[in-house]
């Protein structure tokens, strides 16, 4: 009975294993054949993984070779969560250090993640203090920061990166393609307690991201902020715009904006600070369009800058409506509208261009599209086609509202003014280059179209130096040593409703000097200045400076007017 009990158990033992090698041998089996290569995949990943590396960003130079936004190593911080022992103690040593939250710190340190950042682009301080922990599961990963070491300089117009590396703003955000360095990868393993093995790091060279030079000159930029800062300030404005620009070729010297920001810091300053005012907001020019409308006279009519206009003693009713001047005139020649800035004469010199012919005008200037500027968010402006135009629209129009423009559109038109009458495509790059400095790239300048003649433009410089002649509106924008021209403008801003308010306004001037051969041309804008709000008396000023500055900086010798140029300025104040 013992024999056959004991082999019965036998039996049933020699069964079950049987079953069970039977059930083991057919998991595996099944494994291998239906599940393999899925087990295969998830045990590399367990031991293996990728190395990823991001090349250097370029390097943005200003036109002379001196740096305004580079590279530098900087070391990250970062976690493996399943190597943390106490979680507790170490949230709380790292967030003293780091001075963030410890709950927050503590959810990094117990996340689920395998690999989790703990802080980005951390200080030199806070990496050595932290190495000084030797926390386990705690890793020092390197990376590469933006760093721009004139700080508030260009900080609208070369914009910045954010913490991957992306441009996000100004030239860094357009650029961005030929500045990124190229991403490399290495397979590379890991032990089990997550250190790294057998891994290269990707060449150097085959990462690294292209260079640009810019068309900006580092000392004029200066020069135009100091300027503009300082009228800011002393005006109590809400901010402000000045842009310098070479006529012949269309390069940006200087695109100066205040308030300004720190482009290393720009987190900590609202998002509105952050645009290119200059290329992405359209406003009102005012007066400063009035050489337009004279531009299209001459282009296109028989008169000339000795056509006189009754200016009806300040006072025109146009219909329903009725223009006024800020001072009382009777006859002027076109010459001297644009010497006083005539709403009225304006208004009349617009009415006998007509609508086809001043939106013809207006139109080969640039202003109503877009100019191209190597800037993001460009604004095309506004002017409506002339058969919408009512009587009323085209005297608005002629002193500058009903239509806006761009910064950058009204620079480069009257920088056509100062190139004989062709525009140019304004630009902010003029080459790109390799990490040897090697030119890969060069942008050179391009032409738009002729906007006037060289006759028409010739005789519209003339005009504009009679404005800041004794006498004309833009007196406080005569240079020292060098002739110029240019026109004041005040405009009016329009209100939540549409409405044109009388307590806030753009006060701007924009010329070009020396006159006869010029080499730079400035726009200057205040946006709501306090106490006084004319263009002559706020934006005339920082023409003069920057203007000045410019052409000191770029060795222009200073040249006495001539007899002749002094003979027309003195007629033009007689009238």
């Amino acid at each position: 009975m013992t024999s056959k009990f004991l082999r019965l158990r036998i039996l049933i033992v020699g069964l079950v294993f049987t079953a069970a090698f039977a059930v083991i041998g057919g998991k595996a089996l099944m494994l291998q054949i239906t599940q393999g290569s899925w087990l295969s995949r998830k045990a590399s990943g367990q031991v293996e993984d990728e190395l990823r590396s991001v090349g250097k960003r370029g390097t943005i130079f200003d036109r002379r070779g001196r740096e305004m936004a580079v590279s530098v190593d900087v070391t990250s911080i970062a976690v493996r969560p399943a190597r943390v022992k106490e979680p507790e103690a170490a949230a709380r040593e790292l967030a003293g250090i780091l001075k963030r939250p410890a709950a927050e710190v503590k959810a990094k340190l117990t996340a689920s993640k395998p690999f989790v950042w703990v802080k980005r682009q951390a200080t030199p301080k806070e990496v050595e203090a932290v190495r000084r922990l030797r926390t386990p599961g705690i890793e020092f990963v390197s990376e590469s920061n933006r760093f721009y070491p004139n700080r508030t300089l260009a900080a609208h117009l070369i914009g910045f990166t954010g913490m991957d590396g992306k441009g996000l703003e100004g030239v860094e955000f357009y650029y961005d393609s030929q500045l990124r360095g190229t991403d490399a990868s290495v397979r590379g393993r890991r032990d089990a307690l997550g250190n790294r093995f057998h891994t290269e790091p990707p060449p150097d060279e085959a990462v690294s991201g292209k260079n640009l030079v810019l068309t900006v000159d580092q000392g004029v930029q200066f020069a135009a902020e100091t300027a503009l800062n300082e009228a800011v300030a002393a005006s109590r404005a809400r901010s402000g715009m000045a842009v310098v620009m070479e006529p012949r070729s269309g390069s940006i010297l200087a695109l100066a904006l205040a308030p300004a920001f720190n482009p290393n810091a720009y987190e900590e300053v609202k998002k509105s600070l952050w645009r290119n005012r200059a290329v992405t907001d359209p406003f009102e020019p005012g007066s400063t369009l009035k050489i337009f409308v004279a531009a299209a006279a001459l282009e296109h009519t028989n008169l000339s800058p000795k056509t006189t206009f009754n200016c009806e003693n300040g006072a025109y009713r146009i219909g329903r409506h009725t223009v006024h001047d800020v001072h009382h005139y009777g006859t002027l020649t076109l010459q001297e509208i644009i010497k006083f800035s005539s709403n009225i004469g304006a208004a009349k010199i617009g009415e006998k261009v007509g609508p086809e012919k001043l939106h013809q005008t207006l139109r080969a200037f640039g202003f109503g599209q877009k100019s191209g500027i190597d800037s993001p968010a460009e604004t095309a402006g506004l002017l409506m086609p002339p058969r919408s135009w009512k009587e009323i629209d085209i005297a608005a129009i002629s002193f500058g509202h009903g239509v806006s423009v761009s910064a950058i559109q009204l620079i480069s038109a009257v920088s056509a003014i100062a190139n004989d009458g062709i525009l140019m495509k304004p630009r902010l790059v003029q080459a790109v280059t390799d990490r040897q400095g090697r030119v890969l790239e060069k942008f050179e300048p391009e032409e738009v179209r002729r906007a006037v003649s060289t006759a028409t433009a010739r005789t519209l410089r003339e005009v504009m130096q009679a404005v800041i002649a004794p006498g004309g509106t833009g007196v406080q924008a005569a240079l020292d040593g060098y002739t110029a021209g240019g026109k004041t403008g005040t405009a009016r801003k329009l209100d939540e409703n549409g409405q044109y308010t009388n307590d806030r306004h753009l006060a701007s001037f924009v010329g070009f000097a020396p006159a006869d051969e010029p080499r730079v041309a400035v726009l200057v804008v205040i946006d709501e200045p306090k106490g006084q709000v004319y263009g002559g008396a706020v934006a005339a000023p920082v023409f003069k400076k920057i203007a000045q500055s410019a052409l000191n900086i770029l060795n222009v010798p200073p040249r006495p007017a001539t007899e002749k140029l002094r003979v027309s300025w003195e007629n033009g104040g007689r009238g």
